[in-house]
């Protein structure tokens, strides 16, 4: 299957998210603040990028993330907004490398690179199963 033909380079998607407290740092426990902590950043990131993929491949077909490597810039306090872009960079094969940044109302708070592998969905699973056998027995 040729996905650069499905994903086209600078294919992009955004959304804008809430700092609530189940996004703070103190909560997730990744530090002691109640202010967007990374791994809540990052996981934004995460969803942006994979609905701009979802959108484009068939059904039985979905994308896992395969590496981040994002810089945290700035704070963001609670009950901030926060507006996430994901832009396709490259196409290679399965993989997808996504330019990714995330804007609060004042600056960028964070960038970086992020790629997703697009998988068959029920092939995927298959191998979940098998470990989860392995795991039981």
């Amino acid at each position: 299957m040729d996905y650069s033909a499905m994903i086209p380079v600078g294919l992009r998607n955004e959304a804008i998210f809430v700092v609530e407290e189940q996004y703070t740092a103190a909560h997730i426990g990744s530090g002691s603040l109640r202010v967007l902590a990374t791994p809540s950043m990052i996981g934004m990131m995460e969803r942006v990028s994979h609905a701009l993929i979802a959108q484009q491949l068939p059904e039985g077909y979905s994308s896992v993330g395969t590496l981040v490597n994002v810089q945290h810039l700035a704070p963001t306090p609670m009950n901030a907004r926060v507006r996430i872009l994901s832009q396709v960079m490259e196409v290679d094969g399965r993989k997808v490398t996504l330019h990714v940044e995330a804007w609060d109302d004042q600056e960028k708070v964070g960038e970086g690179q992020h790629q997703r592998v697009i998988i068959e969905v029920q092939r995927f699973l298959q191998r979940v199963t098998e470990k989860q056998r392995q795991i039981e027995s």
